[in-house]
Parts: structure tokens; sequence; C-alpha cells
């Protein structure tokens, strides 16, 4: 039950609350932002994208931890999505200081995040784990071409972009280390392909 109770505040605060970090968002010193027009929309719409990303990181990772019935492997989840939660509010912030506004689409979002972490962890913790190093590692490919595509004079998002890169990595290392089964390609196919229209459509709505 408390888990279940745990689940819920997780969504409600998600998609509701002002989300708070627990470290210190990046920044590049002296380096300051200055955008045209054109610029800050194209990095509203790339980080409105990463933002749902970190929207569905919570759902997924409240899922995985509801679904284990191995209290380590719940810890490490819950640990996992607190991380991910500094994620969750430097891109909200990051939004805001850009004039964008996060997907009008969050609780969708968060609804089909939360049925596939359910679904992975009815599988087994193993697949479960699997679940999360594919989803880490197309998380972080998925940043890198975003480090590519913003402007180069906001420092600040990509600043942002870079650390968090380097986080999904960990994660999807820490998971492995775990005793994470690999994926099957047609999983690894479908996953890629609900990614695409997901930010598809995030970079828009």
């Amino acid at each position: 039950m408390d888990v279940l109770l745990n689940a819920t505040d997780n969504a409600l605060r998600t998609l509701f609350a002002k989300p708070r970090a627990s470290r210190a968002c990046p920044t590049l010193a002296g380096q300051g932002t200055e955008l045209t027009t054109q610029d800050r929309a194209l990095a509203g719409a790339l980080m409105r994208v990463n933002h749902v990303g970190e929207v569905c990181a919570q759902a997924l990772y409240a899922a995985q931890a509801l679904s284990t019935r191995d209290p380590a492997l719940r810890q490490h989840f819950v640990e996992a999505s607190q991380e991910e939660g500094d994620h969750l509010a430097w891109t909200r912030e990051r939004l805001d200081e850009l004039g964008a506004r996060p997907s009008l689409l969050n609780p969708l979002w968060y609804a089909g995040a939360f049925g596939l972490g359910l679904l992975a962890g009815r599988l087994g913790d193993r697949l479960s784990l699997g679940f999360v190093v594919e989803t880490e590692r197309q998380v972080e490919a998925h940043l890198a071409s975003h480090l590519e595509r913003l402007p180069e004079g906001d420092h600040a998002s990509r600043a942002i972009v870079a650390q968090m890169k380097d986080d999904e990595a960990r994660h999807a290392q820490e998971a492995q280390n775990a005793g994470a089964l690999p994926m099957p390609e047609p999983v690894k196919v479908l996953m890629r392909a609900s990614a695409k229209v997901m930010t598809t459509t995030a970079h828009y709505i």
C-alpha cells in the first residue's frame, strides 16, 4: 500500500507541482546566453522534448518500483527516480527561462510510460533492469543528438543536456551491473519507434 501511495504521489507531483532539484542546475561559468528569436524557439522545442523524457522517466521508475518484490531493487529504482527528478526540475526551469511551455500531452506521456514500466516489471526483475538499460541508452543517444542541434550560443541548455547525458549513461551501467538481461531486438525496435512518435509530437505540442 505504501508503494502504491508513493506511486500516486509521484504522478501528482510530476504532473502538477513545481519540481525541485536536489543538485544545483549545471551552468558554464562566465558563459551568458543570448539567443535570436529563432534560436530561442528551437531551444524551447528541444528542451520541451527533454522535459517530456523526464516526465516519462518518473513514470517508468515509479511503475518498476511498484512492480518489484525485491526491496533492494525497489530502492534502486527510487534513488534513480530522485536523480531523474533533478533533470525534471532543470528542464522545467530552462523552459520557463526560454519562455516555452511544457508539452500539453504530459498526462498522456506519463500514463503510457507508467504502463510500459508495469509491463516490464511483470516480466521479472532482470528483464525490468534490461528495459532500464535500453531506455537509458536510447535517451543518451537522443541527448547527444540534441547537443548537436541546440544553438551554439545556448550555453545554459547545453550544460543541462550534457549533465543529463552523463547521468543517463551511469544509470544504464548501474542497471547493467545489477543483473540486467538484454532486451530482444524486436522490443528495442518498438521502443525506438515509440520514442520517435513521442519526441516528434512533443517538439510541437
